[in-house]
């Protein structure tokens, strides 16, 4: 019996850019040594990351938010002069910034970085978390209120003269020309989420939109598509789109399961205890978030997805760290599957690990050459190389499955339909 045959061809649906990102270590707590970390800042343990992430070789950091953290905006720009590449990402919420003063730093962030600077805006998912910084606007107003602040933002930075406004949220009069970029363009801007509000305000005016769930590969093709239609119909171009996981990789499959097993246990409960509480038998966790949902629905449904998608950590922690969906296996492996995700559109990858420091530099030696190999072989040749071929997961009936599935789902979208290609 023949295995299946491996198509060279680079699906047409294929990302021609990779660009990694990782979360910014304040200090070396995580979910496996019993610190989250919290509010603790660490300086030489955040001067030591940082150095890491740039020799590891990845792109951009996200300096997250929380009422509880430091302050997004301060550490980016200690980021920015501690690095040479590295571009910083404030991730901010508009309830507790003004668009114009918003505007203001970021530029200055951007000049000071010459050009580095990206905006990760948060809308808000908890909202006991909004209100502890005065935010009891409910979730489909904290939408809208992104929706004007993005527009207020971009005309801050290009606006040639004073202009005054009146919306729903803000309100002001002759304001500007404001302070300006390094380049004069607008500072790239980042939305995520899985709610109805997300993909409508995100993939109509957002460069970037961004996943956590850590879908199938099938689920972020469908997910696409659905992003790059709300852009069309708004008549922006399409957004990049950044997908977020947890690699758990060693030199074999075998290692890396040891440890992802390992980590597990070290996370948290055991994952039978969990699967009740996903299964809604326990009111002991509310989710209003739709993608903490989502991936609390996913890890509940099923355990692996794919090549190498792991729900394990999901379901022993309850999703309480947030974005946990794992990638496990060899380098070899795990490389493949960013690919995979790769090929569905995704030009953005997030990866951070268990171990903080330590998986960062390992990403650097081991997993980013795999992929990038892998891109500048396809830039050179028009061909996909042998990494997905000869990974694991290639020829694992479920991996086939949802491969066969997209296929047949491309197929149908590019079928003639009385005559006219859809």
């Amino acid at each position: 019996m023949t295995g299946p045959v491996f198509d060279p061809a680079i699906p047409a649906t294929a990302a021609d850019q990779v660009e990694f990102v990782s979360l910014t270590g304040y200090n070396p707590g995580s979910e496996i040594n019993g610190a989250a970390g919290g509010a603790g800042f660490d300086l030489a343990f955040y001067r030591r990351y940082v150095a890491a992430l740039e020799e590891a070789g990845f792109d951009y950091t996200l300096n997250g938010y929380g009422s509880s953290l430091a302050d997004s905006f301060i550490v980016s720009a200690a980021t920015g002069q501690l690095t040479e590449r590295l571009k910083p990402i404030v991730a901010l919420r508009p309830n507790h910034t003004f668009p114009l003063v918003a505007a203001q730093k970021l530029a200055t962030l951007d000049q000071l970085t010459q050009g580095r600077a990206v905006v990760h805006l948060i809308s808000g998912g908890v909202d006991a978390e909004q209100r502890k910084q005065g935010d009891y606007e409910p979730k489909a107003r904290r939408y809208a209120r992104t929706s004007e602040f993005i527009d207020l933002l971009r005309r801050a930075w290009t606006e040639t003269k004073p202009f005054s406004f009146a919306g729903e949220f803000y309100k002001f009069d002759d304001f500007g020309p404001g302070f300006r970029t390094y380049s004069g363009e607008p500072v790239p801007i980042s939305i995520g989420g899985q709610s109805d509000e997300a993909f409508e305000v995100g993939a109509a005016k957002a460069d970037w939109f961004t996943f956590n769930a850590g879908e199938s590969v099938d689920q972020v093709r469908r997910d696409i598509e659905r992003v790059h239609g709300i852009a069309a119909r708004a008549g922006r171009p399409d957004p990049r789109i950044w997908v977020t996981f947890r690699p758990i990789v060693a030199a074999t499959d075998e290692q890396a399961w040891e440890k992802a097993f390992d980590y597990a246990a070290r996370a948290g409960q055991a994952a039978d205890a969990f699967r009740a509480l996903f299964l809604g038998k326990s009111r002991a966790v509310t989710v209003q978030s739709a993608g903490a949902q989502r991936q609390r629905e996913y890890a509940a449904a099923q355990e692996t997805y794919d090549r190498a998608t792991w729900s394990g950590i999901i379901r022993a922690t309850g999703g309480a760290g947030g974005a946990s969906t794992a990638l496990v296996g060899s380098y070899e492996t795990v490389a493949a599957a960013i690919v995979d995700q790769v090929d569905a559109g995704a030009s953005i990858v997030s990866i951070r690990g268990f171990d903080t420091l330590g998986d960062v530099v390992d990403y650097g030696q081991h997993l980013l050459p795999l992929v990038r190999q892998e891109i500048a072989h396809r830039k050179a040749t028009g061909r996909r190389g042998d990494l997905q071929r000869d990974a694991s997961g290639f020829g694992r009936p479920e991996f086939l499955a949802a491969r066969d599935d997209a296929a047949r789902a491309a197929e149908a979208a590019a079928a003639p339909q009385n005559g006219v290609l859809a």
